[in-house]
């Protein structure tokens, strides 16, 4: 059977949260890739940023939450091939916020091999991936304005715009 091809809008839209539960610690989920990141996701149609994260955090680790703060913005402006019939990937549109756990046990599921709280200063050594990185830093250094970062991915990683709002 030929493969349909998907084009994507113009922009993908995530929410992402770091979670914080009741000792301070932060959660975090493993990767299919092995690397340890914050949960979120795509926004969904019709699907508004808040409730994706919510959505996104009890799908990939089974944590309940309260979403507060906004600290990071940022756009991921490469564009590259796709995969699993998207033709291309568009560049990408994150806002990143402070939550609360309020409930659940953190467990893995289809998107990762396993979920957990960290202290934070662990939590920074464990996460790898460039982009992922500057976007805890953000959250690290939020003073109360949020940071906006515009960065590519590929070929390589690169800070382009690092700014407070």
């Amino acid at each position: 059977m030929p493969q349909v091809e998907r084009i994507l809008p113009s922009h993908i839209v995530a929410a992402a949260g770091i979670v914080i539960n009741d000792n301070g610690e932060i959660l975090l989920v493993k990767t299919a890739r092995g690397g340890w990141v914050f949960p979120g996701g795509q926004v969904e149609v019709g699907e508004n940023v808040i409730d994706a994260v919510v959505r996104e955090v009890m799908e990939e680790t089974g944590v309940e939450i309260d979403v507060g703060e906004l600290f990071c913005v940022s756009s991921n402006t490469c564009k590259y091939p796709g995969y699993n019939g998207v033709k291309e990937v568009p560049t990408k549109v994150m806002f990143d916020f402070i939550c609360r756990a309020n409930g659940g046990v953190p467990r893995p599921s289809e998107e990762n091999s396993e979920s957990a709280y960290f202290s934070k200063e662990d939590a920074e050594k464990m996460i790898t991936s460039p982009a992922i990185v500057e976007r805890f830093k953000a959250y690290l250094e939020y003073a109360g304005r949020p940071t906006y970062l515009e960065y590519v991915t590929k070929p390589e990683f690169k800070l382009k715009i690092k700014m407070t709002v």
